[in-house]
């Protein structure tokens, strides 16, 4: 079961390295911080943007539910 769990962590890690690199730049990095660019929270992200914010969320918290699994079971 452990062996299964890694694999899929392992593919999460993967598609969500994907979903981020996929993504256009929203902002000038650090500076555009206060800037209220387009983001996941704010609903302005259209189109394939917009999809790849949400996979990102949505394979973030897998990543972290699985990862958190793995841990609770090697203690």
């Amino acid at each position: 079961m452990l062996t299964v769990l890694m694999v899929i962590d392992a593919l999460v890690a993967l598609v969500l390295i994907a979903s981020v690199l996929g993504q256009t730049p929203k902002s000038a990095g650090m500076g555009g911080m206060g800037g209220g660019g387009d983001t996941v929270f704010s609903g302005s992200a259209r189109g394939l943007d917009a999809l790849l914010a949400r996979v990102t969320v949505v394979f973030a918290i897998l990543f972290g539910i699985v990862t958190l699994c793995i841990a609770k079971m090697t203690m």
